[in-house]
């Protein structure tokens, strides 16, 4: 046999073996898993999904296998949990079972399982606690807190007035302001917004983010394990996350080298000082790469999220100018035009009230949810599901089920309001997520929403540069986040 024909055979010999191995991990404790298409060896699913609308493709399949169903991404078993009750289930009703973490290949390449959001067990319920309880130190939730946003909204109005009236692409403005109300808990300042370092950390967390909700974001989430070590646009969203991080890692340092114990100035301080308590404990979470990790967490998810929904409203408003102007009587009404926005004023504005709560339903920027993964053999609704399995918890089925929500396809604020106009809550709110691994930012997200989208609606007045008719406000990118397409926005002065 010549050299040619060898490499021929061994090459058949090890796609063969590689095919027979993902079949019979497709296969292993199958037993009485949820229905789903069968897979193919390799690719599993891969040709009943659309990469480039995750979200869509998984309810489709749901529609099809029931609520709750098994789908093969590649090499990943996961089971998809579509609509708010059988959501609600699993993430409330046994919230310890499905408690653990899935994957997010893109973001485990930086977290490699530190850090508090892409971690599991003890190691994310201290993280998770520690920060919750010193954020709350720090103002989260608290009238301090509502103060350090209406500053920053002084110097995002600033910055638009200096538009001229002229059409701008809004994305890092808003990025800037949203990023500086965490950024001054977690660092202890804020950026000037002509500051280089900071527009470039803001570009990277735009773009890796944006990179998650590729089409190749997807396949890279699917086949991380070979795509790795293959070219491609994921190897530019790791260089933006290792910046990330060497930034951060800059951070600690110097707060390292001027620590005083006994005056902690913000985040990174009070981590370091509970590095300091214990030190001796040899199973203790807190140490020099779970600080930068957990601070990481708290500020991508600080700046991407809450800017996205208010870039993505903000299109919304351009293509429905009869809702930014109900807006607009209501803050003159309950605001007018001689002092700030305040929290106060939130529960006499349910109209706006209302189109926030719409704009991030309608948005529905993490639509898969965090994968979750189950932390031992499971029984639901009838199926069993084996200790380790992951779980899509379908954010954007409960955003979007239609038995929650009269139209879900539309953006409509009556989702949110009763007959008399007053606010109406739904327990298919859930933006957040809910359970044991729920968003603990929701409360400042909550008050930065109605705060910035005041204090602008309030000076300004939006005006599109195309035909509101010609807007459109599907999505441009559904992956592992929602991404809104571009746009120029005027904002003419009141």
């Amino acid at each position: 046999m010549d050299l040619l024909g060898a490499v021929t055979l061994f090459l058949v010999i090890c796609l063969s073996c590689l095919v027979l191995l993902s079949t019979w991990r497709q296969m292993q404790g199958r037993g009485n898993m949820p229905p789903g298409p069968t897979p193919l060896p390799l690719i599993g699913n891969l040709l009943q999904v659309d990469t480039k609308d995750m979200r869509k493709s998984l309810m489709k399949i749901s529609e099809r296998y029931g609520p709750v169903s098994t789908v093969h991404l590649g090499p990943r078993r996961v089971v998809v949990l579509c609509g708010y009750q059988v959501v609600k289930e699993a993430l409330l009703d046994q919230a310890e079972e499905f408690s653990g973490r899935g994957e997010q290949a893109t973001f485990d390449w930086i977290y490699q399982g530190y850090g508090f959001a892409f971690s599991s067990g003890e190691r994310a319920k201290q993280l998770r606690q520690f920060s919750i309880i010193t954020l709350r130190n720090f103002g989260m939730g608290k009238r301090s807190i509502e103060e350090r946003i209406l500053e920053e909204a002084h110097f995002l109005l600033e910055a638009l007035r200096g538009t001229k009236g002229l059409p701008f692409d809004p994305t890092y403005l808003l990025s800037r302001t949203v990023s500086n109300v965490i950024s001054s808990v977690v660092f202890g300042d804020r950026f000037d917004y002509e500051d280089k370092e900071f527009l470039s950390l803001l570009y990277m967390i735009t773009e890796s983010f944006r990179f998650t909700a590729t089409a190749w974001g997807q396949l890279y989430d699917m086949f991380s394990g070979t795509m790795r070590y293959l070219p491609g646009p994921q190897h530019a969203a790791f260089k933006q996350l290792a910046g990330l991080e060497k930034f951060i890692e800059r951070k600690v340092k110097a707060n390292q080298e001027t620590l005083d114990p006994n005056a902690p100035r913000d985040f990174i301080d009070s981590f370091l000082i509970k590095m300091q308590q214990e030190k001796e404990n040899p199973s203790s979470e807190f140490f020099l790469k779970n600080i930068v990790m957990t601070t990481f967490d708290i500020f991508f998810a600080g700046t991407e999220t809450v800017s996205t929904t208010l870039r993505y409203g903000f299109l919304i408003l351009l293509k429905y100018p009869e809702i930014e102007a109900k807006i607009h009587e209501e803050i003159d009404r309950v605001i007018g035009r001689n002092r700030a926005p305040n929290m106060e004023d939130r529960s006499r504005m349910p109209y706006t009230d209302a189109v926030i709560h719409e704009f991030q339903r309608f948005c529905d920027i993490i639509p898969l949810g965090l994968a979750r993964r189950v932390t031992r053999d499971t029984q639901f609704r009838g199926y069993t599901i084996p200790k380790g399995t992951e779980v899509y918890p379908m954010l954007g089925s409960v955003l979007y089920d239609p038995t929650q929500f009269s139209n879900p396809d539309t953006f409509d604020p009556r989702h949110f309001l009763d007959g008399n106009g007053q606010l109406k809550k739904s327990e298919a709110f859930v933006p957040f997520s809910i359970g044991k691994r729920y968003c603990f930012g929701e409360q400042l997200a909550r008050m930065e929403l109605f705060l910035l989208l005041t204090s602008i609606l309030q000076n300004f007045r939006f005006r599109s540069p195309i035909d509101p008719k010609d807007i459109d406000i599907s999505p441009k990118l559904v992956g592992y986040a929602t991404i809104p397409r571009s746009y120029e926005i005027c904002l003419v002065p009141l």
